[in-house]
């Protein structure tokens, strides 16, 4: 046990409690606790079942009910059995939730500028706090489809061009234009286009487009800078090989380049073999996979 490194992450946390107001039993001044006000959050007019609400904030079903009945009681929501089956429940917002949710959201704004404020290097902390919030909800990041013109997957590849462009000499924007002339390709039933989120940021893209009957080219593999380290990459090679077998596919290739070793190590570790080239620059190494 690294006793050093376990104080800081405990002076840390307590740095963070003491700052955000965890502990206080009127957060941001609203009248009641953190979690309360967290609830209320998570609550939409259009209706959320109770049980995503326990499930995203990991509280105990009794503890849950009190808080609800709680706010039901100073008319910020209401519940009701849920339509299709009455054993759930959903809750709503009210006008008078919906107002008190923008106030939390003006005040919290407020205390976030002022976090901002304390700091000669605002970009250094914020890169800091994505990497310990990602850290923290690595096992809270999900994967799923996305429309490859979506702004989120838009701001993926251009995040992805950047990169590129910083790692190898002579790349230009041109060479992974943003909006992607071939976004068509990769729309299901040819293709697909992989998002990995974790509380509303977006932290890998991945993508797959049908190049012959049976087989497909995996494009633009990226991961935040935030989300390293976690095993990310992995898991969305996994599942836009996954895709890839629920299209039909037997036969997977992509092309990477040299300035990229992480890339590189990951696809020999998984599986994939160096084949004959089959793009030119900025491409230096290619590689197959049977399905």
């Amino acid at each position: 046990m690294n006793t050093e490194a376990i104080a800081r992450i405990r002076r840390f946390n307590r740095a963070v409690t003491l700052a955000t107001g965890a502990l206080d039993t009127s957060f941001l001044g609203l009248g009641r606790p953190l979690v309360a006000a967290r609830v209320l959050w998570s609550t939409t007019a259009e209706g959320t079942d109770v049980t995503s609400i326990r499930e995203n904030l990991r509280l105990d079903s009794g503890h849950l009910s009190r808080i609800l009945r709680r706010l039901e009681s100073e008319g910020m929501i209401t519940t009701e059995p849920a339509p299709d089956d009455r054993r759930r429940r959903i809750a709503r917002l009210t006008a008078s939730g919906r107002a008190e949710v923008a106030e939390y959201d003006r005040l919290n704004d407020l205390m976030a500028d002022g976090m901002l404020a304390r700091s000669r290097d605002g970009a250094a902390l914020l890169s800091a706090m994505d990497l310990i919030a990602n850290t923290l909800n690595r096992d809270r990041i999900e994967i799923a489809p996305s429309d490859p013109e979506a702004p989120q997957a838009q701001a993926c590849l251009a995040a992805y061009a950047a990169l590129l462009a910083e790692k190898i000499p002579g790349f230009s924007a041109t060479h992974v234009p943003v909006p992607d002339p071939e976004a068509a390709s990769y729309r299901p039933p040819k293709g697909a286009f992989l998002l990995a989120k974790a509380d509303g940021a977006t932290l890998a893209c991945v993508s797959l487009k049908t190049v012959a009957p049976g087989e497909g080219e995996v494009k633009r593999l990226w991961v935040a800078p935030s989300a390293r380290g976690l095993g990310l990459a992995r898991r969305m090679m996994t599942a836009i090989e996954d895709t890839a077998r629920a299209m039909g596919l037997t036969r997977l290739r992509l092309d990477t380049n040299e300035n990229l070793p992480e890339a590189i190590a990951l696809y020999r570790a998984t599986g994939w073999a160096e084949v004959a080239p089959f793009t030119g620059f900025p491409a230096t190494h290619w590689f197959a996979k049977a399905l």
